[in-house]
């Protein structure tokens, strides 16, 4: 082995000698040529192998060399003595990269790699409509060449992928809306967007720790689960339902999501859609990993198209008697063309494959979340897996609840709060049936004054109890209506209703099929 270096030594001591020797030799219009053999020469014996990834792909921009760039400014610490700095558009935070000529040491799988910015001169400027820039920017990637295929095949995909998610994060959340009546701008896009700065987050949420978690579980297994769902032949995405009183902190919960995920959110105004073809081509214009929210969806528009199928009845009715036809029947009754007072012509059908039908399947990695404050009112179809995956209610303030709300508004732990009174807030809280939204009300108010905001908060809690126990509104053992109770009450009436719809389908169709024996 000695020998083999001493020879390898010899040869590459050889041929700098002959590079010297020929540069006063050879014409400068050949030395260029010369270089390039020497080096090819020399990596042929060399143990490393090179990947030149250069800014400028011909005229247009390599979209390797900016994902390496930002992929490498996780690498860069900031303690060091020369690094270059760069904000993009649309970003709220500065990142860190090399500066020109520097290297860098980055592990892959347990595998070294060699990352070095080279920044050289362009020697000439040939006439082009696009003018180039005056340096050549590129990364050079040093590589053992027995490592060539684990980097090629896997390395590269992964930096791509990282830079995506950093550039996600970075980048402001927007908030789209189509409030424009349905026209579209200069673009061509329908949609309108501000930057979304809601602070909301799932630390600041007034809920249950225990559901907090089990949502946020949830959405990380929906991030994590595109193999899952490509595997299971599932369109990538996830229904939500949020249902509640109002002031229970749904909209906090969608901010909070959003911020969670790094999603934009599309938040659609049915009242501003005129159709079910409209319908669609908003969720076409609609980008992947984003948050499409419909509020209210119980009084937003008249979607009372499948009223225990009267226009079926009718139809059949009319097919009997020789009237008018079906399809006339359905379309001007309660059937799947119901128009409401604005001119809105969307239907449940529509809005049905707009969440779950194959136009659902145009983009990947998106969320539906609907809310309401009447989960009895909505159709049954609209209920179901695959729609709306996951049903959470956001229910009055309990005690965890109330605690987070004193953290917040106050800055208030469990400890710094006297037991005595911290006991009887847990026993009238859940009594008093306050939303979040009042105690956080009657906590900002008092703000400066903490110990007045906890006294006032105190008395407003056994106020509201007392009062409801006299109304008769509480129900249950212990005088209050539980989370627990109102899951079950809400989810029965949709059930039932659900049934009912089941019943009404099996008469419709003996109904249907005497008609045809006549």
């Amino acid at each position: 082995m000695k020998e083999y270096w001493t020879s390898l030594a010899s040869l590459l001591g050889v041929l700098a000698f002959c590079q010297s020797l020929m540069q006063s030799i050879i014409p400068p219009e050949l030395r260029f040529a010369f270089l390039k053999l020497f080096n090819r020469t020399f990596h042929l014996f060399s143990s490393y192998c090179y990947f030149d990834i250069t800014e400028l792909d011909g005229v247009n921009t390599n979209e390797l060399y900016n994902a390496v760039q930002l992929y490498l400014s996780t690498s860069v610490s900031i303690a060091g003595n020369r690094l270059s700095l760069t904000r993009a558009v649309n970003s709220s935070s500065i990142t860190f990269g090399l500066s020109n000529n520097d290297s860098i040491v980055d592990t892959f799988n347990d595998v070294t790699v060699l990352w070095e910015h080279v920044v050289t001169q362009r020697q000439t400027q040939t006439f082009a409509w696009r003018p180039l820039p005056e340096e050549k920017r590129g990364f050079t990637l040093r590589i053992k060449k027995k490592d060539k295929t684990v980097i090629l095949n896997s390395y590269l995909d992964y930096i791509v992928e990282k830079a995506n998610e950093i550039r996600r994060k970075n980048q402001d959340r927007l908030l789209y809306t189509n409030t424009r009546g349905g026209s579209l701008d200069s673009r061509g896009h329908p949609w309108e967007s501000v930057p979304f700065k809601h602070p909301s987050t799932f630390e600041t949420l007034a809920m249950d720790p225990t559901k907090k978690e089990r949502i946020m579980d949830d959405l990380r297994d929906f991030v994590e689960g595109q193999m899952f769902y490509r595997k299971t032949g599932r369109a990538w995405k996830r229904g939500y339902l949020l249902y509640g009183p109002p002031g229970t902190g749904k909209s906090s919960m969608i901010a909070a999501m959003a911020n969670y995920l790094g999603y934009d959110i599309y938040d659609l105004e049915l009242t501003e859609v005129h159709s079910n073809s409209e319908l669609r081509k908003l969720l076409m214009k609609t980008s992947s990993k984003s948050i499409i929210v419909i509020e209210d969806i119980d009084c937003s528009i008249n979607l009372t198209n499948r009223n225990k199928g009267s226009g079926l009845k009718a139809g059949l009715q009319n097919f009997r008697t020789g009237s008018r036809s079906y399809d006339q029947e359905t379309q001007s009754g309660s059937g799947l063309g119901e128009e409401s007072g604005n001119g809105n012509t969307i239907t449940l059908s529509g809005l049905l494959n707009f969440t779950d039908g194959l136009w659902s399947c145009c983009g990947s990695e998106r969320i539906f979340v609907f809310t309401t404050n009447h989960i009895e009112k909505l159709d049954p179809a609209l209920l179901r897996s695959g729609r709306m995956d996951m049903h959470v209610c956001m229910s009055y303030c309990d005690f965890p609840s109330l605690k987070i709300l004193l953290r917040n508004y106050l800055g208030y732990e469990e400890e710094d709060v006297d037991d005595d009174v911290l006991k009887e807030m847990k026993r009238v809280v859940e009594k008093a049936e306050m939303t979040p939204a009042d105690v956080s009300e009657a906590l900002i108010k008092n703000r400066r004054d903490k110990e007045k905001a906890v006294r006032e908060l105190l008395v407003e809690l056994k106020s509201r109890g007392e009062r409801n126990v006299k109304d008769g509104k509480m129900r249950g053992q212990s005088g209050n209506l539980r989370e627990l109770e109102i899951v079950e009450e809400e989810e029965k009436r949709a059930i039932d209703s659900q049934n009912e719809e089941g019943d009404n389908v099996e008469d419709e169709t003996e109904l249907e099929d005497n008609a045809c024996k006549d």
